[in-house]
């Protein structure tokens, strides 16, 4: 009981010493509020763009490599001249790694033609990407249809003139209606269209259906140079999820080798690329941004830390005799402490609680009118708070203990 009158009183003094000096006590929490609300927005917009790459990366799948000529992650002091004379992954690469890959769900040999017309009849799409791909596409990266169906393995392998395209390239060839079945010109050639992607919306890495055109490798070969630098060629490896992902790379690399015919101590001549290397850009990305946000947000949580010390100050010079007179009634040092440090603390909650305040309607303003959803979560708001009293508890400190020290009697007196 003690303990709750304590902090009733408390609160009782810090709303009077707010009534009876509202401008004063507005300045003193401007900086706690400004600190509070940069610190917590920066962080919120940093967990929601990463959570929002994140998605995209992991749409690639936790358990899939891609191997290329060229590793990811160019940044620094990056070596491009060793990958120049590198050789493009090549179908008689895939073909060695179908038949002796054991971890693998599914291993495809793809290659992209970017920007291309796909016409029907007089209506045409431009800056369709027409990607070729072997029969396990369907296994190696996940998709959903809303019409049709995916090709068939005899279908690949006898390069039939069928294709299955993004939903945005079915609205505008065909205004809504049915895609299936109907042909249309994909690079000069008539092909039919057996299935429709499911309508994604472009992620934050970019990477959608929606306008990509997939058809069956063997039928690419008669429309482009599957294996030349400029369409990108890549091998694409989702393994098994019994095994670990190091296991999946080791076996990979041991086949690549052997299929390269390098030789020991040799380096390799492709590159293993896998989604964890995005991820720890991004991790490190991330960690500079907040750091940087902590920089800003402490300097403004500093100046307001002062401004309430120099409050509480004040307040144990205003309240000197009122002091005296409860110490000459029997209450302890620690009553006097803790009194006047629940006081700086719930001074910082407000401060820290307007910033919070300022950060969720920062996110509403974002989500609303720019239509750029941004979430601020409870582990933010939890931080803001723990901030707020570890600055209070830390400002109120050295006023709250000189206060605690007076003489009664000399208290009383002033």
């Amino acid at each position: 009981m003690i303990v709750f009158r304590l902090i009733g009183e408390s609160f009782r003094f810090a709303l009077d010493a707010i009534r009876q000096n509202k401008l004063r006590t507005i300045l003193s929490l401007l900086g706690i509020t400004i600190g509070i609300f940069t610190i917590i927005a920066v962080f919120t917009a940093v967990d929601t763009l990463r959570n929002k790459l994140q998605e995209s990366v992991d749409k690639l799948g936790s358990k899939t490599i891609f191997i290329q000529k060229w590793p990811w992650g160019g940044f620094g002091d990056y070596p491009w001249w060793k990958y120049m004379n590198r050789p493009e992954p090549s179908p008689r690469d895939y073909e060695q790694l179908r038949r002796r890959m054991e971890n693998a769900q599914g291993i495809t040999y793809e290659a992209a033609a970017q920007n291309r017309v796909i016409k029907y009849r007089s209506s045409s799409v431009e800056g369709a990407t027409v990607w070729a791909a072997s029969a396990d596409f369907d296994k190696t990266w996940s998709f959903e249809l809303q019409e049709g169906r995916y090709f068939t393995e005899n279908e690949s392998k006898s390069g039939t003139p069928i294709c299955v395209m993004g939903a945005e390239i079915a609205e505008g060839l065909f205004g809504g209606g049915a895609a299936v079945g109907k042909q249309v010109k994909v690079m000069g050639r008539r092909v039919t269209v057996v299935g429709v992607f499911k309508k994604e919306g472009e992620d934050m890495l970019g990477m959608s259906q929606d306008k990509n055109v997939l058809i069956p490798i063997n039928f690419a070969k008669g429309l482009f140079d599957i294996r030349n630098e400029r369409y990108d060629p890549q091998i694409t490896v989702r393994g098994n999820d019994q095994v670990s992902l190091e296991e999946i790379e080791s076996e990979l690399q041991g086949l690549m080798r052997s299929i390269h015919r390098l030789k020991p101590g040799q380096e390799d001549d492709f590159a293993l690329n896998k989604t964890t290397i995005i991820s720890n850009q991004l991790d490190t990305m991330f960690s500079m941004v907040k750091i940087a946000g902590w920089v800003i947000g402490g300097f403004s949580i500093l100046v307001g830390g002062f401004g309430i010390a120099n409050i509480m100050f004040v307040s144990v010079k205003e309240r000197t005799n009122i002091i005296g007179i409860q110490k000459s009634l029997g209450a302890k040092n620690y009553f006097i402490l803790l009194q006047f440090m629940f006081e700086a603390i719930l001074l910082c909650l407000l401060g820290g609680l307007l910033g919070l305040l300022f950060v969720f309607i920062f996110t509403q303003v974002f989500t609303h009118l720019l239509d750029i959803e941004i979430i601020l979560d409870m582990g933010n708001i939890i931080l803001g708070i723990g901030i707020s009293v570890i600055i209070g508890s830390i400002s109120g400190f050295s006023p709250a203990f000189s206060a605690s020290r007076l003489d009664p009697v000399e208290a009383i007196r002033s």
